[in-house]
């Protein structure tokens, strides 16, 4: 069960996709606007939120920013359509993964179940030290020169999995099966924005990373080797 922020402004699609979602299990708050919305999200914080990128007023790609700003909780985006510049947009603002509408409701809990399963506990390892970079794989805390870094469980769970093994290249494939549970594979664009995403945090030139390295044609390596 999880407490999930409803972000639509079509009423049909909102009242539809709560009705479902709450035959899942979870527990449902919704609202009608993004500022709506994020005044919920300060009132009673939610697990995770689902966000319809295309809102009056201010917009989904802002909500998720401020979302974003306000703390690390997980965002799912609805989109119209599976628009590249939609897509992107949003997962540049920080949206962890997105559902094309029109929304299958068994499809979104999937994601929704999967996103939150991201931010689990991994006790197979326990403290990691690269450089200034240490990562406690069971407390899921991650610190930089000393300083805690605030990552989405999405971030998280990427970089768990790149950092597991050390110096070994995982293709977008991989990742989009480890940490998305995706099954379709050619979706690399969450891979590249949440990349992207965790270079700001843990780099200390996201532009020349020495942690998260491209391997141009294949995927992704951790470093520094």
């Amino acid at each position: 069960m999880a407490k999930v922020l409803l972000i639509e402004d079509d009423r049909a699609v909102r009242d539809s996709l709560e009705f479902a979602l709450r035959r899942q299990g979870h527990v449902m708050a919704s609202a009608a606007s993004g500022e709506a919305g994020l005044a919920l999200l300060r009132d009673a914080p939610p697990d995770i939120v689902v966000l319809d990128l295309m809102l009056p007023g201010m917009d989904g790609f802002e909500v998720c920013r401020r979302v974003r700003a306000m703390g690390d909780v997980p965002v799912v985006m609805l989109t119209a359509r599976g628009d590249d510049l939609d897509v992107v947009g949003g997962l540049e603002a920080g949206a962890d993964d997105y559902v094309v509408k029109p929304v299958e409701p068994r499809v979104l809990d999937a994601r929704l179940r999967a996103v939150l399963r991201r931010s689990e506990r991994d006790t197979t390892r326990t403290v990691a030290a690269f450089g200034d970079l240490v990562i406690d794989r069971a407390a899921l805390t991650v610190h930089k020169g000393g300083t805690q870094v605030g990552l989405t469980p999405t971030e998280l769970r990427l970089l768990l999995e790149l950092s597991g093994s050390p110096g070994q290249v995982l293709s977008r494939e991989q990742l989009l099966r480890s940490v998305w549970e995706h099954d379709y594979l050619g979706d690399s664009r969450l891979v590249d924005a949440c990349v992207q995403r965790l270079r700001l945090k843990v780099e200390d030139v996201p532009s020349a990373p020495v942690f998260v390295r491209t391997v141009r044609g294949f995927g992704y390596r951790f470093g520094p080797v």
